[in-house]
């Protein structure tokens, strides 16, 4: 199965990536990107390990980190991150 990064996730993950290392420095932003690697390698194996958000719309998320929540989609043959969302955010800005 292959993984496919949405812009926006991209986007977002570069965005973490710089305020992390802006406040916590470089070994933080490092550790936050093993763990961000780490979990896509473990979700091209198992793909449904996410819970099921939207099951109409087959929308399953992933908890990173304590504030770091990921959303993806599994397809025929490939696996979508569609963004990733600060669990200190609005609810209703979570991905629908």
């Amino acid at each position: 199965m292959r993984l496919v990064w949405a812009k926006k996730a991209q986007r977002r993950l570069d965005e973490i990536l710089e305020y992390i290392e802006k406040e916590f420095g470089t070994t933080a932003r490092q550790s936050f990107r093993d763990k961000a690697r780490n979990f896509t390698r473990i979700l091209i194996e198992f793909p449904e390990i996410g819970t099921l958000e939207i099951k109409e719309k087959s929308l399953r998320a992933f908890q990173l980190t304590k504030q770091t929540r990921v959303f993806y989609r599994v397809k025929k043959d490939r696996i979508v991150i569609l963004t990733l969302f600060d669990s200190r955010q609005d609810p209703k800005k979570k991905p629908k």
